[in-house]
């Protein structure tokens, strides 16, 4: 009997400390990582979520862009941060689920190095072509491509990004001969579509959106599974017929790992909170940006369902990146 006291007892000394840890917290700034260069989608979502969970939280939130490496760069320096929550990153697809299958030497491990907050949004893809390609939809665009195979090129952000992979996705699926084009990020992919130099491409809705009101490029097709509010008229590959081609840019919160777990409550609770506000919903609408939430579980779940998803599309692609 004074066995199981002691035991309650050494239980509750070290409870309390997290307790009180999680009651302090957070005593100081937090430094909010965003592991890609100012005025992307993972920088807008940043700073409209960061700046409502300031207020929550009522601590400064200081946006910290790191870029490099997809993501995967300022991603590694939250993994490698003190474990005490004052390092957070907003981290894509490519740097917890693609980069892992790609890269023989990982800076980390997605599943080991990092504590998974909440996964904050889905960014769908969009399939757009340049307006010389003789194509005005989906199904034009596979008949051409098998009447001349080998003689569309696509466009991506670079070898093993969720473009490329889209891309390879639409090869398979179609059993289409199409030509891969990698660049060092989006704008100058758009602008050689926009001068015709590559003929397709899959990026991102915010990054697309202004060239295609413009009638510089056209879409032909959403990669994810709900149309965008912002294109309401433009179907999904689910509608076309091609429901394995689901290509959404997510990306979600993360810690250190090892960051306690009060914290960590603490964090997702500002997180979710924030998202549900209408005022960072119609902020982050018009980006196509589908706000997710959820507890960190999920997002553990979640992102080892999308590694395994990956994993598949790269081996079947033959995907190798030096």
């Amino acid at each position: 009997m004074w066995g199981l006291v002691r035991i309650l007892g050494l239980v509750a000394v070290c409870a309390a400390p997290l307790s009180a840890l999680a009651q302090d917290y957070p005593g100081k700034p937090i430094r909010f990582v965003v592991p890609f260069p100012p005025g992307g989608p993972s920088d807008i979502i940043s700073r409209v979520v960061g700046q409502k969970m300031q207020e929550l939280l009522g601590q400064l939130i200081i946006i910290d862009n790191r870029a490099g490496a997809g993501g995967v760069l300022g991603t590694d320096n939250v993994a490698k941060s003190e474990p005490d929550g004052y390092s957070i990153a907003l981290a894509s697809a490519g740097a917890l689920a693609i980069s892992s299958s790609l890269q023989e030497k990982m800076l980390y491990d997605p599943l080991k190095d990092l504590a998974p907050i909440t996964l904050v949004a889905k960014v769908p893809e969009l399939l757009v072509a340049s307006t010389k390609v003789p194509a005005a939809n989906l199904k034009e665009l596979i008949a051409l491509a098998k009447a001349k195979p080998g003689t569309i090129n696509y466009g991506s952000t670079g070898p093993g990004s969720m473009p490329h992979l889209a891309g390879e996705l639409l090869r398979i699926s179609a059993q289409i001969d199409i030509v891969h084009v990698p660049y060092r990020g989006a704008a100058p992919a758009i602008n050689d579509l926009v001068g015709h130099q590559v003929q397709i491409m899959f990026l991102d809705v915010p990054v697309l959106l202004p060239q295609i009101q413009a009638g510089a490029i056209k879409a032909l097709a959403v990669g994810g599974r709900l149309r965008v509010p912002s294109l309401p008229d433009l179907p999904t590959m689910n509608e076309l017929g091609y429901p394995q081609i689901e290509a959404d840019n997510w990306y979600g919160l993360v810690a250190a790992a090892r960051t306690p777990q009060p914290i960590i409550a603490k964090l997702n609770a500002a997180a979710v909170a924030a998202m549900k506000t209408s005022e960072v919903q119609e902020k982050l609408a018009p980006q196509g940006a589908m706000l997710i939430g959820g507890s960190p579980e999920e997002f553990a779940d979640y992102i080892r369902s999308e590694i395994a998803k990956w994993s598949k599309v790269v081996q079947a692609a033959g995907i190798k990146v030096n």
